[in-house]
């Protein structure tokens, strides 16, 4: 599992929208340059942010983007998918369309466990909690192993 820079932008992105509900629409301007985000590169990902249902858009000198629906309700995983598709994939592919045969069969079941757990972590974790700076037990209980810090 990698998480790529267009989802780590957007997530980052989605976040700036969070903090800054009340103040209106965002310029993209605004989050690319708080966020340390290429503007042209971020434009990219709010348009894909916004198909997706994430964020929202107006035009015009008042406009810029907003959340299109409470961050409570907003996942990390829903950016993610927004942005990148599915959220664990095997050469490309959904572990669930997969097939193995001899040796190999096990594999399956491990791919599978294995969007199952990052799933759970990404779906059980809003863009409110991130914003009010609370994760979950669960979530802050695997970052303080030491393990987690390790690069093997």
């Amino acid at each position: 599992m990698r998480i790529s820079a267009r989802a780590d932008y957007a997530v980052r992105a989605v976040l700036e929208l969070a903090v800054r509900q009340g103040e209106g629409p965002v310029k993209a301007e605004a989050i690319a340059r708080e966020q340390s985000i290429s503007h042209k590169f971020l434009e990219g990902i709010l348009g894909d942010l916004r198909r997706a249902g994430v964020v929202s858009s107006r035009r015009g000198g008042g406009g810029g983007y907003a959340l299109a629906r409470a961050a409570a309700t907003i996942t990390v995983a829903d950016v993610i998918r927004a942005v990148d598709g599915p959220i664990v994939s095997v050469r490309g592919e959904r572990p669930t369309g997969l097939t193995y045969t001899g040796s190999a069969r096990p594999l399956l079941p491990l791919w599978i466990a294995l969007r199952a757990n990052v799933r759970r972590i990404l779906e059980g974790v809003t863009i409110a909690d991130i914003a009010a700076g609370v994760l979950p037990d669960e979530v802050r209980g695997l970052a303080a192993e030491p393990a987690a810090w390790e690069n093997p």
